[in-house]
C-alpha cells in the first residue's frame, strides 16, 4: 500500500530527501552537500547538474528505505526560493550556472529601476521590493549577458529550483507553484493567476520562457518510471519559507514562524486578504489550494546560519557549528562586542544590498567566545528589528515558532525569547520545511481532505522558551546594537 511521503528539500548548501509516514513521523533522511561558487565578490552560483545528481541519489536512497516506489503515495518538493536555473528543454541539461538568491550582481540594475520611479508599481503588483534578492532581475541580467541563453532560442527554459527538478523528474513538465512564483517580481500576487506582462517587460523576461503557475497541492505530473521503478505523483510544492510556515501549522491570521537556516525568514499568516506593508516588509503567497490563495507578511534576513559557517570555514574560529553554543555560554556577557552580519548586504527592514558586515567593540579583553556570542546575539537583534516593523504594519507577534538547523541551539532560542520578550516555541522535530512539504503532498495525494487537517495531524511536540531577562539589560543590549547598526547604515 502506498502510504509514505517522499520530500525533496533543496537547500542553499545541500540537497536532502526525507521519508515521512502519513502521520508526519520522520522515517529517514539522505543528504548531500553541493559546492558554492563565488566567481567574484557579490556573485553566488550553483551547478544545477550537480544538484540534480545529488537529488536523484538521495531520493533513490529514501525510496529504498520506504521499501520501494510502490510504498510511496506522493513526492513533495520544497526549495531555496529565488535561485534561478536556465536549461535546455530538449535535454534538461543546464545551459548556464544557477544564480543563487544571495547573489547581488543586479544591485545596480535594481537601483536604476528605483531611481526611475518603478518601485511603487512593482510593490503594488508583486508585494515585493526592487532588490537583487528576487528572481526576476537575475533572469533579465542573464538573458542580456550570457550569449548561450540567447543562442538557445526556443530550447531555453527558465525557472526556480523546484521548476527545474519537476522538469527533470517528469521528463518535461514545466511548472512552478504560486509560492515560488510570488518571489520572482514577475507575478501579480492578487487578481490574475498568471505572469504579469508589465513586470516581465520591465525586467526583460519573456513570459514564453517561464513555467505555468499551479497550486501547492496540485498533482503536476508523475516521475519518469525508469527513475524509481514506478511513476510516482508529484503533488506538493512550496518555497522553503512557506513550507516551514505550513509545517509549523501557522495557517491562521497572525500566527508567526521564524526559520533560522542559511538566512532567517519570518512569516506571519494573513489569511485570504493580501497584506500591505508601509515598513518595507514583503507580501507573499503563503499557500494556494486549488485556486484559493492565502497570504503572509514576510521579513527576510540574508545571513543567519551562514554566519556561523563563515566563522567556521572562513575565519577558522570554530571547529564545528555546534561549538558556538558552548562558547556563547562561556562568556558572562558580550563584552561590548557586536557583529552586524551584512555579508550579503542587509535585508528587511533596511534593504541595503551595498551594506558591509562589521565587527565592533573589540579590545584585548575580547576572545573568540565574545565573537561567537555576538554572532548568535545578532540573530535576536535582527529579529527584534523585524518585530518592530511587523508591529508598525499592525501585526504584533503574540509568540514565535522557530525552526531550521540553527534553531537547535538552545542558547540562541533562549536569547530570542529574552530579547523579543515573548515565548518562543520550537518543535522537537526542527525540520519544519520538509514537514510542511510532506503536509502539502499528503493533502495532494488525498491522505487528508484539507491542508489544515494535515497540519493538525502531522505536527509533533514542542519545547517552549520563556523570557528571563530584565528590561534594563535588554534595552542596554539593544542600544549597543543600534549604535553598531547605525555605523553600517551610514
Amino acid at each position: 500500500m502506498a502510504e509514505k511521503i517522499i520530500v525533496i528539500d533543496e537547500g542553499t548548501t545541500s540537497t536532502r530527501t526525507m521519508l515521512f509516514a502519513a502521520d508526519g513521523t520522520p522515517l529517514g533522511s539522505a543528504q548531500r552537500e553541493f559546492r558554492q561558487h563565488y566567481p567574484a565578490p557579490g556573485l553566488v552560483e550553483h551547478d544545477a547538474a550537480e544538484i540534480w545528481t545529488a537529488t536523484l541519489a538521495c531520493t533513490r536512497a529514501m525510496i529504498d528505505k520506504a521499501g520501494g516506489a510502490d510504498r510511496v503515495a506522493a513526492i513533495g518538493i520544497t526549495n531555496q526560493r529565488e535561485t534561478v536555473v536556465f536549461w535546455d528543454r530538449a535535454t534538461g541539461e543546464p545551459l548556464a550556472p544557477a544564480i543563487v538568491w544571495q547573489d547581488r550582481r543586479t544591485a545596480a540594475d535594481c537601483a536604476a529601476l528605483k531611481a526611475a520611479g518603478h518601485e511603487p508599481m512593482v510593490q503594488a503588483k508583486s508585494g515585493l521590493l526592487l532588490d537583487p534578492y528576487f528572481s526576476g532581475s537575475k533572469m533579465g541580467w542573464a538573458l542580456k549577458n550570457w550569449p548561450q541563453l540567447r543562442d538557445a532560442g526556443d530550447r531555453l527554459a527558465v525557472g526556480t529550483i523546484e521548476s527545474y527538478l519537476v522538469y527533470r523528474l517528469t521528463g518535461g513538465v514545466h511548472v512552478t507553484d504560486a509560492t515560488n512564483a510570488s518571489r520572482t517580481l514577475l507575478m501579480a500576487i492578487d487578481g490574475a493567476h498568471g505572469w504579469d506582462e508589465g513586470l516581465c517587460d520591465l525586467l526583460g523576461v519573456p513570459g514564453t520562457l517561464l513555467p505555468e503557475i499551479t497550486g501547492c497541492t496540485t498533482t503536476v505530473g508523475t516521475t519518469v518510471p525508469d527513475l524509481f521503478g514506478r511513476a510516482i505523483p508529484i503533488c506538493g510544492m512550496a518555497g522553503d519559507q512557506q513550507a516551514a510556515t505550513i509545517g509549523q501549522a501557522c495557517l491562521a491570521s497572525g500566527q508567526t514562524k521564524a526559520t533560522f537556516g542559511t538566512g532567517a525568514f519570518i512569516l506571519s499568516a494573513s489569511g485570504p486578504a493580501r497584506p500591505h506593508s508601509a515598513n518595507r516588509l514583503l507580501a507573499t503567497v503563503l499557500v494556494q489550494e486549488g485556486d484559493a490563495r492565502s497570504y503572509a507578511l514576510e521579513g527576510s534576513v540574508f545571513v543567519a546560519g551562514s554566519l556561523i559557517q563563515w566563522l567556521r570555514d572562513g575565519l577558522g574560529l570554530l571547529a564545528s557549528a555546534g561549538e558556538s553554543e558552548g562558547l556563547a555560554r562561556s562568556a558572562a556577557d558580550n563584552g561590548g562586542v557586536y557583529l552586524v552580519p551584512a555579508l550579503s548586504g542587509l535585508g528587511a527592514p533596511h534593504w541595503r544590498p551595498d551594506a558591509l558586515a562589521a565587527l565592533s567593540g573589540l579590545s584585548f579583553a575580547s576572545g573568540k567566545a565574545h565573537v561567537a556570542r555576538a554572532a548568535l546575539e545578532a540573530q535576536a537583534y535582527q529579529a527584534h528589528d523585524l518585530k518592530s516593523a511587523f508591529a508598525a504594519d499592525g501585526v504584533d507577534w503574540a509568540d514565535l515558532r522557530i525552526d531550521g538547523g540553527m534553531a537547535a541551539n538552545d542558547w540562541m532560542a533562549q536569547d530570542l525569547a529574552d530579547m523579543l520578550d515573548l515565548t518562543v516555541e520550537r518543535p522537537d522535530f526542527v525540520e519544519s520545511t520538509a514537514l510542511g512539504a510532506a503536509m502539502l503532498a499528503a493533502t495532494g495525494a488525498g491522505l487528508y481532505p484539507h491542508l489544515a487537517d494535515a497540519a493538525a495531524a502531522m505536527r509533533g511536540r514542542t519545547t517552549r522558551f520563556t523570557p528571563a531577562l530584565d528590561a534594563q539589560k535588554r534595552e542596554a543590549r539593544l542600544t549597543g546594537w543600534r549604535s553598531a547598526l547605525a555605523k553600517v547604515l551610514s
